[in-house]
């Protein structure tokens, strides 16, 4: 296998890891404590599920050929919920982003490694677009099991290997 079949198939592993991470946390979270924030500057879990779900579809739709801020996403309103936030709705906006990323990742050749996309008119090689993404979304994911930590307290289950007692 060459170097770069390895690494699309690396990458892939690594973010199907942080989506994997980042659900175990939401699945010991109660409904009413995704909408909670530490404070008014402060993003909810489902806020960030949101905006990483949004940056998702407009990154990697048409990952090659258009530019990866697509000119119909709303990137402020990916900060706003109104209201209490639904769970089913928020993993179903959720899943439709993780979902549009597979396919591009699955899609990839070791060829398209050679070539460049455009970020914000920012021109990357596809590597440092894929390795620019998969940092914001670890940064993403640490975010959301440190407030889901936060929120469960004395009732987290933790997430990896558990501290000697």
């Amino acid at each position: 296998m060459s170097t770069e079949a390895v690494y699309l198939s690396d990458v892939r592993a690594q973010f199907a890891k942080l989506k994997e991470l980042a659900e175990k946390a939401l699945a010991q979270v109660r409904d009413d404590e995704l909408n909670v924030s530490l404070d008014a500057e402060a993003n909810s879990i489902a806020v960030i599920m949101k905006h990483m779900a949004g940056n998702l579809r407009s990154r990697f739709t048409d990952f090659l050929t258009t530019d990866g801020e697509k000119p119909d996403r709303n990137r402020d309103g990916e900060f706003e919920i109104p209201g209490q936030p639904d769970r089913a709705a928020a993993m179903a906006h959720w899943e439709q982003g993780w979902s549009i990323l597979f396919a591009t990742l699955d899609g990839l050749t070791p060829g398209d490694l050679q070539k460049d996309v455009l970020v914000r008119g920012e021109r990357l090689s596809v590597v440092q677009a894929l390795n620019r993404q998969m940092t914001h979304h670890a940064y993403h994911v640490g975010q959301i099991v440190f407030l889901a930590k936060h929120l469960r307290s004395g009732e987290w289950k933790t997430l990896s290997i558990p501290r000697r007692r």
